[in-house]
C-alpha cells in the first residue's frame, strides 16, 4: 500500500496550531510533520489526517469518540488517536486537541538518545 503525501492546507493547519513552546521541536516522521517534546512525538499528520497522542487521558471534548489511530490495518497504536475532520476544520479546536496531546507529553520521560 503507498502512503500519499499529507495535504498542504493540512500542513499548514497543523503548523498554525504548534504549541507555542520553545522546546517542542518539528521534524518529520515517516516523511510526515511531526511535533516532538523530549523526544517524545505527541501530534503529526499521516496522510490526510492529523494524529494526537492522548494516552489513556481521553477528557477532551469529542475525544471519547475519536477512532484509534491505526497506520495499518489491525495495528492501532494504542495512545494516539486520529483528530475527527471537523475538529481540524477550527483552528481554535485543533489547538485545543494538539495542546492536549502536548501536556501529555510534558508529563512523559524524556526520551534517551540513540
Amino acid at each position: 500500500m503507498a502512503w500519499k503525501k499529507s495535504p498542504p492546507e493540512l500542513i499548514a493547519a497543523f503548523a498554525k496550531a504548534k504549541p507555542a513552546d520553545p522546546s517542542v521541536t518539528s521534524r518529520p516522521m515517516f516523511g510526515y510533520p511531526a511535533l516532538f517534546l523530549k523526544g517524545n512525538m505527541f501530534a503529526g499528520t499521516y496522510q490526510d489526517k492529523i494524529v494526537v497522542r492522548f494516552g489513556d487521558d481521553r477528557t477532551i471534548a469529542g475525544s471519547k469518540s475519536a477512532k484509534l489511530f491505526e497506520p495499518m490495518p489491525g495495528r492501532a497504536m494504542k495512545e494516539y488517536v486520529v483528530v475527527p475532520d471537523a475538529v481540524v476544520k477550527s483552528p481554535a479546536k485543533l489547538r485545543a486537541w494538539i495542546d492536549h496531546a502536548h501536556g501529555y507529553a510534558k508529563k512523559l520521560p524524556a526520551k534517551k538518545a540513540r
